[in-house]
C-alpha cells in the first residue's frame, strides 16, 4: 500500500486518515525525503497518536527549485477537444518550478491575462536519476519513479496561442498547485495506475473526469521518451497530461479553415471575442477542487482545493 506524506513549515508528516504523524528526519528536500525512506514507514506504524490534519498548513510535497517537465495532449478526451485526428505525436515542454505552488494556496491570474483555464494532471515525482539514454519498461517504473502528486497545470491560453509556445504562459507564479499529498508507492501498487481517476470541479460543477486508461503515452513509455534528451533526477516531477473537459476546445472545422486564411491579428481577435462567451475560463472567487485516487483507495492523493484571486487581492 501506498503511504501518503505531508510537507508543512514545521517538517514532514505522514497522513494516516485523518490524523498526521510526524517523520523524524532531517531532509528539507522531497529527493532527501525519499532517499529517507525507511524513516517514513517507522512514522507509519509508530503507533503515534499524531496531529488532526486539520490542524496542518501543507506546503506542495516537491520541493523547489527542481525539473518540471510535461506532456503534451496525452489523453485521447484532450485530443478530440483540441481539434486532434489521427495519432498524436508525444511532445515535452518545460514550466518553471517558480510555478509550483501549496495545494491550498490562490492561483493568481496576472493582470494582462483574459482567459485562465485549469488542467488536472497525475504529476510523477522520481526517486532516482535518469540518465540521458534510459530506456523504461513498465517492470522498471518502481525503480525511477517514487510517488505521485495532483497537479494542476494552469494556462494562460491568450498568451499560449497568440506566442505559440508554452514555457511562459504556464509558468507563472502559482500556475502548477501541487499536492497535498505526495503518495509513496511500493513496486506492486505500480499496477493499479490506470484505475486512477482525475477528476476536477470549479465551483462544485465537475469539469474532468477520466481514468488513466485515457492517457495515450504511458508513464514507462513517456520516460523512455523523455530520456532521448532530457536527464530527470531524484525529486523533479514529471506532468502526464491532462484529460479532456478544459475551457479551451478547437474551434468547429469550418470555422478554423476559415480563421486560417485571415492575418494572424484578425484570427486571434475573432477567436478571442467567441471565447469571452465561454463561462468555464476561470476568474476571481472560483474555487477549484482536484482530487486523484483509485476506487478501492488503495492510491489517493487528497484533495486539492485552490482559490482564484486576481494580483490586486490577497492571494491568501
Amino acid at each position: 500500500m501506498s503511504t501518503n506524506v505531508l510537507r508543512t513549515a514545521e517538517g514532514w508528516w505522514v497522513v494516516l486518515g485523518d490524523r498526521a504523524v510526524p517523520v523524524d528526519t532531517k531532509a528539507v528536500t522531497t529527493a532527501e525525503l525519499i532517499a529517507d525512506r525507511a524513516t517514513v514507514r517507522e512514522a507509519a506504524v509508530s503507533g503515534d497518536a499524531g496531529t488532526s490534519v486539520a490542524e496542518l498548513v501543507a506546503l506542495s510535497p516537491v520541493t523547489t527549485p527542481c525539473r518540471v517537465v510535461a506532456q503534451m495532449v496525452n489523453y485521447r478526451s484532450h485530443a478530440r477537444d483540441s481539434g486532434f485526428t489521427g495519432d498524436i505525436p508525444p511532445a515535452f515542454f518545460r514550466k518553471a518550478s517558480g510555478s509550483v505552488s501549496g495545494p491550498g494556496d490562490a492561483v493568481v491570474r496576472p493582470s494582462h491575462v483574459r482567459f485562465l483555464d485549469y488542467e488536472i494532471e497525475l504529476g510523477l515525482v522520481m526517486g532516482a536519476p535518469l540518465p540521458v539514454g534510459t530506456v523504461v519498461e513498465e517492470r522498471d517504473l518502481p525503480s525511477y519513479v517514487a510517488g505521485l502528486v495532483i497537479t494542476n497545470d494552469v494556462s494562460a491560453r491568450d498568451v499560449q496561442l497568440t506566442k505559440t509556445q508554452f514555457y511562459e504562459s504556464k509558468s507563472y507564479p502559482t500556475f502548477t498547485p501541487t499536492g497535498p499529498h505526495l503518495a509513496l508507492l511500493e513496486p506492486e501498487d505500480f499496477a493499479h495506475l490506470l484505475d486512477l481517476r482525475l477528476k476536477l470541479s470549479v465551483n462544485g460543477d465537475l469539469r474532468q473526469d477520466r481514468t488513466l486508461a485515457d492517457m495515450i503515452v504511458r508513464p514507462a513509455q513517456a520516460l523512455t521518451l523523455l530520456a532521448r534528451f532530457q536527464a530527470l533526477d531524484a525529486g523533479d516531477l514529471l506532468l502526464t497530461g491532462t484529460p479532456g473537459g478544459t475551457a479551451l476546445k478547437a474551434p468547429p472545422k469550418p470555422v478554423e479553415k476559415i480563421g486560417a486564411l485571415l492575418p494572424p491579428a484578425v484570427k486571434w481577435r475573432a477567436f478571442f471575442k467567441s471565447q469571452a462567451k465561454n463561462p468555464h475560463y476561470l476568474h476571481a472567487g472560483d474555487v477549484i477542487t482536484a482530487t486523484i485516487a483509485t476506487p478501492d483507495g488503495r492510491i489517493d492523493l487528497g484533495e486539492q482545493r485552490t482559490p482564484v484571486a486576481d494580483p490586486r487581492q490577497d492571494p491568501k
